[in-house]
This record gives structure tokens, sequence and C-alpha cells, in this order.
């Protein structure tokens, strides 16, 4: 048996190729035997998305060799199962990041499915969603904006790369370790200094940067090669100020699995304590705190820790989470 054929969960190294902002501190504090990165704010984890543009830039690499998207398309009923297969194809329909903002991020949305099909030739768009796993003391994300904006005060603010005007004209939000975040496409954000999330995504690396100057190369990165005239068609202007409860949330669930999010066309997350019973899917799972035993029906038992990551094949089976242990598992949509 190798760990190329799904037929048992693998725990993975970091996956954190440079990107263009700070971070990943927090990454090498949560797994402990990695050595901070100052430009690796991100770890791409069980990935079969490549960097926009890129030909492997991001995919995850098992430990015999193989890439894991090889993995799954030689064998993709072991790790997705027959469902998934049928609904989506040999693909795993899923990107998971662990992501340390060592600095404010850019003001920037990204595309809605109908749009990415359109301009750039993607199945996929990028609704997204964040599971915060630490945060400094006042932390704060930018999300939807405040006031509904005009086309043309959207594009004049892109034009002059006014900082000030983008950023100040989203809406504030204070979060803490525990909350739960959803961003839908279309809608500006960005994500503030001292956050630490799994974040959850289309599989995809579509981002408009509004916000372009001073964090990318240049203009082209922003709208990715079609123009910020056609780019901008993508952001939602409406106002989010009296709907953010739709966006963020808190969770206070001493439960042993609570199911975060709600969006289950787009991807799933469950935040697991003990004596949480898992069903067989793929997926990927974080171990957030203690340590602890994952028991799985076909493949044994996988003794887990803090900070250890894990892609979990459809052919190990129902499992039950046992022990001192925090995590949460992230899954594909639902077929």
């Amino acid at each position: 048996m190798t760990d190329a054929q799904g037929l048992r969960p693998v725990r993975l190294p970091a996956n954190q190729p440079a990107r263009f902002y700070r971070g990943g501190a927090a990454i090498a504090a949560l797994r402990g035997d990695e050595p901070p990165k100052e430009f690796g704010p991100e770890d791409w984890v069980a990935s079969c998305t490549t960097f926009h543009g890129e030909q492997t830039t991001g995919l995850t690499t098992l430990p015999g060799g193989d890439l894991l998207r090889d993995a799954v398309a030689a064998h993709p009923a072991n790790w997705l199962g027959d469902a998934h297969v049928a609904a989506f194809g040999a693909e795993s329909a899923l990107l998971v990041k662990l992501l340390d903002a060592g600095q404010r991020l850019p003001v920037h949305c990204h595309p809605s499915n109908e749009f990415a099909a359109a301009n750039y030739g993607s199945r996929y768009g990028k609704t997204e969603a964040w599971i915060v796993v630490g945060a400094a003391k006042e932390s704060t994300v930018h999300i939807g904006f405040a006031e509904e904006q005009s086309e043309d005060t959207v594009a004049g603010w892109v034009a002059r790369q006014d900082s000030a005007a983008m950023l100040g004209a989203l809406n504030p939000v204070t979060i803490r370790a525990g909350d739960t975040v959803f961003v839908p496409a279309g809608v500006p954000h960005a994500i503030g200094a001292g956050v630490f999330i799994v974040e959850l995504q289309q599989p995809t690396d579509l981002s408009v940067t509004l916000e372009w100057r001073n964090f990318l190369d240049d203009e082209a990165g922003g709208h990715l090669g079609i123009g910020f005239d056609a780019a901008l068609d993508c952001v939602d202007r409406r106002s989010w100020a009296g709907r953010l409860d739709e966006l963020v949330r808190r969770d206070e669930s001493p439960s042993a699995i609570t199911e975060l999010f709600g969006q289950p066309e787009f991807f799933r997350a469950e935040r697991l304590r003990s004596g949480a019973s898992l069903d067989a899917s793929f997926g990927v799972l974080v171990v957030l705190d203690g340590t602890g035993v994952l028991r799985t029906e076909k493949a044994g038992e996988i003794p887990l820790r803090k900070g250890a990551t894990f892609v979990l094949p459809h052919a190990a089976g129902e499992s039950t989470l046992d022990g001192d242990v925090a995590a949460v598992r992230c899954l594909p949509p639902a077929p």
C-alpha cells in the first residue's frame, strides 16, 4: 500500500510557496516543526490547485513523492468516493490553506463561477470562508462596502490607487479566535495583520486585487490580464452594513461536531472535539490543539497532535475522534 492509492489518511508537511505579503510565524508555531518564513504566509494543505498561471506551484506533494493531484486522478474512487466523482469528476473541488497575515492584505475580491467561466476559462470562481484560529488584540478584517458604491467611484479608486478610500469604504469587523467569516464571490475584503485562519476556498487562485500598488509587481496582476474595465464587473458594490451577521459568526457550541458556514454548494466545514463521529469523505483535517486518535473504519488508528494536517481519503471509511483534541475537518461541496 502506498500513500498515493488513497486508502489511508496521510499526514502532510507544510507547503508554503513564497507570496507577496509577510507572514508565516503563526503557521510555524502551530506546527511546531517548521522554522518561520518571512514570506510564507500560506500553507496550501492537500492542494490540487496551482497558483494562477503556474504549472505546479501550490500543488501538494505526498511524502512518497507523488503529487496529490495526480494520485487523485489515478485513484478517484478511493480518494473521493463514487458520488463525488459523478458530480465533480476526478478532482477534489476544494482548496484549504492555513493563512497567517503578517501584514494587512490588500483590498481585493474574487470572481463568481459565472464570471470566472466567462473571463478566465475556469469552472470555479472563488467563494471562500475563514475559521479564525488566532487573532492579535483588536485584530480587524474589512469586509463588504459600508455604503453602496457606484461603478465610476470604484473605478476611480482603482485608477488612482486610492488605498485609504478603498479600505475606508469597507466595514471594519473586530474578530477573535473561534469566529467564522463567510466571504461570497465579489465581496471586497482585506484581512488585517495578526489574523491567523484556516481558509476554505473553491479551487482557484483567482483574485481581483483592487489595491495592487505596493503589493503586486504590476497592474496586470490586479486584473489577471483582462483589464480593470472588465475585471471590476465582478465586484459586489452593494452595502453590507446591515447584513454583516450573514458573514461573521461566533460559535460557542460545546458539541463534539459543529457544522460551519451552511454553504454546501461551495464547501463544508466541521469543528470537531472528542467523540465526533465522521462519515466517509475526502477531506482535510487540521489539528488545532491537544492530542488524540482518529479511529478509522478501514485504515486503523491515526495519532493526532496539535499542528498536524492530514488529507483524508473516502476509502478510509467512517471514523471517530478520541482524546483531548480540537480540530477542523474541511470538506468539498456536497455531491
